[in-house]
C-alpha cells in the first residue's frame, strides 16, 4: 500500500538507522518547537496510522517537534507478517525505540530538545520500559488506548510523568490501565475519554486526546511540570 508524503511544510520523510537496520521516518519540527514526541505504534501499525498523525499534527500545532517511525524495517515486517513474533516482543521493541531516540539526540537539530513518547496500544509498554531504561533522555510519555501492564514490574521504576489515556468503553483494558497506574511510582495521572473505544473512532474522542496530550507534554517538556491528580 502507497502513502503521499505529508503535506504538512514542518512535516519531512527521514531515514532512520537504529539497531543496524534503516526504518522510515516523518520528523515533523515547528519554528521554536520546544521539546519533541517520539511515536511508538501499536501491532500491525506503522507511521502512517492516521490516528497517530491526528495526533503527531495537533501536537505541532502545539509547538512541538513529532517523529513518527516504522518500529520494523521492511525485512521484519514480512516476517512478523507470517509469524507475529515481533509485534508483542517488548524488550526488542523497547530497544529499537531506544536505538531511535539515540538517532534523535545525534541529529544537530533535534538535539537541544526535550524527548517524551507517545505510545499506542503495545508501542505503549515499548516507551515505558524505554522511558525506565533511559530516564536521562525521556521527560514525558503519554499512552494511548496502551497496554501498559505489559511493562511489567518495570513500570515501578519509570521515571518520566506519564498520562494515560482510555476510553470509557474499552473493557478490558481501561481495566489494566488502572491497575497499570496504580503499578507507577512516579508522577502519573489517568483520563477517561467517556463513550470512547479502543481506537477512539467516536466523534470528539480523538480531538480530546490530542488536547490532553499537547497539554501534557507542552507542560513537561517546557518550563513547567504537571499536577498529578489524586
Amino acid at each position: 500500500m502507497k502513502h503521499g508524503r505529508s503535506t504538512d511544510p514542518d512535516v519531512r520523510e527521514v531515514k532512520v538507522v537504529a539497531g543496524g537496520v534503516e526504518l522510515g521516518g516523518s520528523l515533523g519540527l515547528p519554528s521554536g518547537a520546544h521539546g519533541l514526541v517520539i511515536f511508538a505504534h501499536g501491532s500491525g501499525s506503522s507511521r502512517f496510522s492516521p490516528r497517530n498523525r491526528a495526533v503527531a499534527r495537533a501536537l505541532r500545532e502545539a509547538g512541538l517537534g513529532t517523529l513518527l517511525f516504522d518500529l520494523l524495517s521492511e525485512e521484519e515486517e514480512a516476517r512478523d507478517a507470517h509469524t507475529g513474533e515481533l509485534r508483542f516482543d517488548i524488550p526488542f521493541l523497547a530497544r529499537r525505540l531506544a536505538a531511535v531516540t539515540e538517532w534523535a539526540r545525534g541529529q544537530p537539530e533535534l538535539a537541544p530538545l526535550r524527548f517524551g513518547y507517545f505510545g499506542s496500544s503495545t508501542g505503549a509498554a515499548a516507551a515505558l520500559v524505554a522511558a525506565a531504561l533511559h530516564p536521562d533522555l525521556i521527560h514525558a510519555v503519554v499512552s494511548r488506548g496502551g497496554r501498559p501492564d505489559l511493562a511489567g514490574p518495570i513500570l515501578a521504576r519509570v521515571q518520566a510523568p506519564t498520562l494515560l489515556l482510555v476510553g470509557g468503553r474499552d473493557i478490558g483494558v481501561l481495566e489494566l490501565n488502572e491497575e497499570a497506574l496504580a503499578r507507577l511510582e512516579g508522577l502519573k495521572d489517568i483520563r477517561i475519554i467517556p463513550n470512547a473505544t479502543h481506537l477512539f473512532e467516536e466523534s470528539g474522542a480523538l480531538e480530546e486526546v490530542s488536547r490532553l496530550a499537547a497539554e501534557w507534554f507542552t507542560r513537561c517538556l517546557g518550563a513547567a511540570m504537571p499536577e498529578a491528580r489524586a
